[in-house]
């Protein structure tokens, strides 16, 4: 069976960019369309997300400038 674990860098990446809280993400996405909770913010900062939509990817890469390969690392290859 295939390793399909991989990952999440929000965190690291948010740091990088002087973002220190995960209340300064929410407004950011919100103008871009995409409504989170609170706590959805702050699971999706500190937890690997096992569903994420394209929309709120897409909202993320712009919102910290940065690719896809930035934010989520693909499994190892053996």
């Amino acid at each position: 069976m295939a390793d399909l674990d991989y990952g999440w860098h929000l965190r690291e990446v948010m740091s990088e960019r002087g973002m220190v809280s995960t209340a300064e993400l929410r407004p950011l996405l919100a103008a871009r369309g995409v409504h989170l909770s609170p706590s959805q913010v702050y699971r999706l900062v500190v937890n690997k997300p096992e569903r994420l939509s394209l929309r709120t990817l897409m909202a993320l890469l712009d919102i910290l400038d940065c690719t896809m390969e930035e934010l989520i690392e693909p499994p190892k290859q053996m």
